[in-house]
């Protein structure tokens, strides 16, 4: 049987990425072609929460284990999650053939409403519009959903947009921003059938 670009691209969009420092111990592994399956144990619960959303809604294989220094805070943890799992992404995206590049996704929940516009552009930028208002959400601190999403996009090399539309309940802004995050990113690396694997931008690289 002749294996098409399509099932080579989509079979081989898997990666695992490990980082070590003095701080924290991140292993992750991702399959964009999955359906939502998710372990996650970083050991800030919340977190873990948060990543089952991007699993879930992305449709997206997820495996995060992680041990840090949180006798210190979770501010270490949680942005090396951020760093390895952007590592990841790019790790599976390879060189970006045929993705549709381009995502974006407006989620209620409740009374809150977030849009989030993303690009796999090679070129990393935030835009962070969340107005959150309490410091914590449990033992979370609410300063960290920044410090993870400039994380993810510095090595993910992604454009980010976080817009928050509406909504008064932090956890309820937080977990609709990582649903819109994972419902957009499912889109933009979703191949395109009339890519015919080619690279999704007028320069031909990203």
């Amino acid at each position: 049987m002749q294996i098409s670009e399509r099932q080579i691209t989509q079979t081989s969009r898997i990666a695992s990425v490990r980082r070590t420092t003095g701080e924290t111990d991140v292993q992750v592994t991702i399959n964009l072609d999955g359906t939502g399956i998710c372990v996650a144990a970083t050991g800030i619960p919340f977190l873990d929460h948060m990543l089952h959303q991007i699993a879930s809604h992305g449709l997206i294989d997820l495996e995060v284990k992680a041990h840090g220094d949180w006798e210190i805070d979770d501010h270490h943890t949680n942005e090396d999650v951020g760093i390895t799992l952007g590592q990841a992404f790019s790790k599976a995206l390879g060189d970006r053939k045929g993705i549709v590049r381009f995502g974006n996704f407006l989620a209620p929940l409740d009374e809150a409403l977030v849009q989030v516009a993303l690009d796999f552009s090679g070129r990393p930028h935030l835009s962070y519009g969340l107005e959150i208002p309490t410091q914590r959400v449990g033992t979370y601190d609410t300063q960290l959903v920044r410090e993870f999403f400039v994380a993810l996009v510095n090595h993910s090399q992604m454009t980010l947009h976080i817009r928050q539309l509406d909504g008064i309940n932090s956890h309820h802004i937080i977990e609709a921003t990582f649903k819109a995050f994972a419902r957009a990113t499912r889109i933009a690396v979703e191949i395109d059938s009339r890519r015919a694997g080619t690279i999704p931008s007028s320069k031909g690289v990203l």
